[in-house]
């Protein structure tokens, strides 16, 4: 968690750098960086569970017995 937090801290130290050092913003480039943060942590984790779905082998199918007929 405190690494989220740094990273968060030092993209937002880079915007408000970008943004030409504007004093009175510091909640705005923190939640700008928090967005940009998180949704590249979350993109990195649906990557992740997307390739463990298809790396995952396939269960084979149990077979069926089959199918009595009913006597008419």
């Amino acid at each position: 968690m405190q690494d989220m937090e740094n990273a968060i801290r030092e993209r937002a130290y880079h915007l408000w750098i970008e943004g030409g050092r504007q004093d009175g913003q510091a909640d705005n480039y923190w939640l700008a960086a928090q967005r940009e943060v998180l949704g590249t942590s979350l993109g990195e984790i649906g990557r992740l569970i997307a390739r463990k779905a298809v790396e995952a082998p396939a269960k084979p199918k149990k077979a069926r017995a089959p199918r009595k007929k009913r006597a008419a």
